[in-house]
């Protein structure tokens, strides 16, 4: 337990963060699992457009640090590969 108040509302701000954070990196999980399926089904328009909700997704994630921008341009460019190679 926080022993000050500046410690208290730490917790409090921790734990908001945590709650915003989490939900953002589910929604993006969540597009990837149909970004996954798009793409084992051979759907190109599907994950097409899946890679642009899912791209928008993590650059707005890694813009308020909820990702490293390197780790969100490496994931971003492992998709499009997936989607080039479709062809």
């Amino acid at each position: 337990m926080p022993q000050t108040k500046s410690a208290e509302k730490a917790l409090r701000q921790i734990k908001t963060k945590t709650k915003r954070n989490s939900s953002v990196k589910e929604n993006i999980d969540y597009l990837f699992r149909q970004f996954k399926k798009a793409i084992s089904g051979k759907d190109k328009t599907k994950a097409e457009e899946l890679a642009k909700k899912l791209t928008k997704a993590i650059d707005k994630a890694a813009k308020r640090s909820i990702f490293h921008k390197n780790n969100a341009a490496r994931k971003k460019s492992n998709m499009v590969k997936k989607v080039n190679s479709l062809k």
